[in-house]
């Protein structure tokens, strides 16, 4: 018998809007992208934001679609401008997170900033969702498009709108965090639960 801990978020909790127009495209290789419509300007300079060249991308076919790094809270009063959690950890330190929740100050604006790399396809309309509970209710739901980004050595970074930390003795205390990285096509990409603790300092 499993005495594995069933998820405090629930999966229909993190469904995410639909984009506005968007309809889900025909998939495609990155060697067919490159070959795409060569003469067209506009799809050339798209082409060449997602790092897409004409003699096209070396990508390793092993490599994960997407790895997240790290997932960082942002703020100007934060001890070294920010707290972070890396989130290449083994599967047992990541479920130590929920436990282990990371100190926030109350009342400071932060912004939320993930670190990313993009394995051996392109990956299209990207959002990063989170919902945060306490005391099992949801007090707290973002979700953020991150964009499309092609293969390459180096990670890409994505820093969020800023939000406000909530305040007050009423607001002080552990929520419980379920955050996903996923597409417009219903693929989910990163999946894990952690924690923070909103406190009088951080």
């Amino acid at each position: 018998m499993s005495h594995a801990q069933e998820p405090s978020i629930a999966d229909d909790e993190l469904a995410t809007t639909a984009t506005a127009g968007y309809k889900v495209g025909e998939k495609k290789t990155l060697d067919e992208y490159t070959k795409l419509d060569a003469e067209d300007e506009s799809l050339a300079r798209w082409k060449a934001s997602l790092g897409i060249g004409a003699s096209g991308a070396a990508a390793d076919p092993s490599a994960p679609k997407l790895t997240l790094h790290s997932l960082s809270l942002e703020s100007a009063t934060a001890p070294g401008g920010r707290v972070s959690i890396n989130l290449q950890q083994s599967k047992e330190q990541l479920a130590q997170l929920k436990s282990s929740p990371i100190n926030v100050k109350e009342g400071v604006d932060y912004s939320v900033r993930i670190t990313f790399s993009v394995g051996h396809e392109i990956l299209s309309g990207l959002k990063y969702v989170q919902v945060a509970k306490r005391a099992g209710i949801k007090v707290d739901k973002l979700e953020e498009m991150i964009g499309s980004y092609g293969p390459r050595a180096e990670p890409y970074e994505k820093t969020f709108a800023s939000n406000e930390a909530p305040s007050g003795m009423m607001a002080r205390g552990t929520y419980s965090v379920r955050s996903r990285v996923v597409d417009d096509d219903g693929n989910v990409f990163a999946d894990w639960d952690w924690a923070f603790k909103i406190s009088k300092d951080w």
